[in-house]
């Protein structure tokens, strides 16, 4: 027989429990090299290598693909052969646009505020994209961000954040009067109304 091979039943094979996968992932990225890249990326969403912008929009959605948050609140870029620092001013990404899409599902408003980064990522704010509001407290200005993936936020732009605020409803909430959108059925505070 020029070529032959054996055949194996189901109940002879075995599954890598997920735990073991998780410790090999875990033991490959512990050996991958870890290096600076010399990359930022500025509060503009500018991002630079050795100082310079990087100009191809291509290039940087390719790094971005590749972009982690570890809990410690550092940012890095992992691939299969190297893992980098990557220096991240505020957010990696900002918030550009909003659409503000009417909803056939039965909730408050039947509204979803869907966001553009400026990576062209689309994200719907909800659960899964939610946002929330940062106050400076020197300068009492609002700071909002919503959560793109895996912990990467977008900053979201002054314009934007008009929009959402031109938008917005009143709720009250534990005596207190704010302003928020509804978005998947979910409120999503932008501030307090003062009461002074």
């Amino acid at each position: 027989m020029a070529g032959s091979y054996k055949k194996t039943k189901s109940s002879d094979m075995q599954l890598t429990e997920p735990s073991k996968q998780v410790e090999r992932i875990a033991d490959l990225e512990s050996r991958i090299p870890i290096k600076d890249f010399e990359m930022r990326i500025a509060k503009d969403g500018v991002w630079y290598h050795q100082g310079k912008p990087i100009k191809r929009l291509p290039l940087v959605k390719l790094f971005a693909s590749v972009l982690r948050k570890e809990e410690d609140e550092s940012y890095w870029l992992v691939t299969p052969v190297e893992k980098g620092t990557i220096e991240v001013e505020d957010a990696p990404f900002l918030a550009v646009e909003v659409q503000r899409v009417i909803s056939n599902e039965n909730k408050p408003f039947n509204t979803d505020f869907s966001f553009r980064t400026n990576l062209d990522e689309v994200v719907t704010c909800g659960l899964e994209h939610p946002l929330r509001v940062d106050v400076d407290p020197e300068t009492e200005e609002p700071n909002p961000y919503i959560v793109v993936r895996d912990g990467l936020e977008a900053k979201i732009t002054r314009s934007v954040f008009y929009e959402l605020i031109d938008a917005a409803n009143e709720r009250i909430i534990d005596g207190k009067r704010f302003l928020g959108i509804w978005s998947k059925g979910i409120f999503f505070q932008l501030g307090q109304i003062d009461t002074d």
